[in-house]
């Protein structure tokens, strides 16, 4: 008698795996569109304003064109026409709509005070009106406070270089400032001049106490003053004082000494400056 199967039989089930093959798609760039960038418009602040003809004038009334006049707006890429109507929302004459009354600005004693409410008038004479810092100018406390700050800020900074510059640089700033008076001066009389040059005018003062070419211009016109050297009376030639003997040429319409002080910076004119100054000292 067979033996019956007791194990059940094991089916293997083989699965096919269904492959499937994926396309690259080609990658398309896309470019961004560029939105052009809008002028910036000044920051407007609602407050009193007041203007002033320029040059201190101080007529008994002074009336500036209300209409009549144009503004380049680089937007729109035109001359648009300005008139002051108080009737109006606007100044721009393409804007307004309905009647337009005509108003005048007229300055009295020298000056015109345009109150808050008044944005149109302001807005015109701030930001539009032609004659604006040619006829009359805004008055702007915290711009002059700004420029003042500046001033005394360099000032500062002038006597403070000029209270350690050492003598042979300030006699060459003062020289370029008051010319060959600076050598009858003492010591004691240099530092004051400079200091009062420093303070009364501190930008040109730093200028010049940066500029490389000062203290070579101070020492060509020693060592004219001194005969080592000469200039002729052209003002063409610069020649030993002894034996006229030709040092350098100076290029058409530049000043001498300037000349001079770029050529010691050459080869030959370091030669010729090392040997001048051996003499003055």
């Amino acid at each position: 008698m067979a033996k019956k199967q007791t194990k059940a039989t094991v089916k293997e089930t083989v699965v096919e795996q269904e492959v499937v093959e994926v396309m690259e798609q080609p990658i398309v760039e896309t470019t961004k569109m560029e939105i052009p960038k809008q002028p910036v418009k000044p920051d407007w602040t609602i407050k009193d304003r007041v203007y002033y003809l320029k040059g201190g004038r101080k007529p008994l009334s002074r009336m500036i064109k209300s209409t009549g006049v144009y503004w380049f707006d680089q937007e729109k890429g035109y001359e648009r026409e300005l008139k002051y109507c108080q009737n109006q929302q606007t100044c721009f004459v393409d804007e307004m709509k309905g009647d337009q009354r005509l108003s005048h600005i007229i300055f009295r004693s020298g000056a015109l005070f345009v109150p808050k409410e008044k944005t149109v008038l302001q807005k015109m004479l701030s930001l539009y009106h032609p004659h604006k810092d040619q006829i009359f100018y805004e008055y702007q406390p915290e711009a002059i406070a700004e420029n003042q700050l500046d001033w005394l800020e360099f000032e500062i900074e002038a006597l403070s270089l000029a209270k350690n510059l050492d003598i042979d640089m300030a006699e060459a700033i003062m020289r370029a400032e008051v010319g060959s008076e600076v050598s009858k001066m003492s010591s004691k009389e240099l530092k004051r001049d400079l200091l009062l040059f420093a303070r009364n005018n501190p930008k040109l003062f730093l200028e010049l106490a940066t500029d490389d070419n000062v203290q070579l211009r101070n020492f060509g016109i020693k060592a004219t003053e001194e005969g080592i050297i000469k200039l002729s009376s052209d003002q063409r030639y610069f020649m030993w004082g002894s034996t006229d003997r030709k040092l350098m040429t100076v290029p058409f319409d530049e000043h001498p000494y300037t000349a001079l002080s770029h050529w010691f910076k050459t080869d030959e004119g370091m030669e010729i400056y090392t040997n001048i100054e051996k003499r003055l000292s």
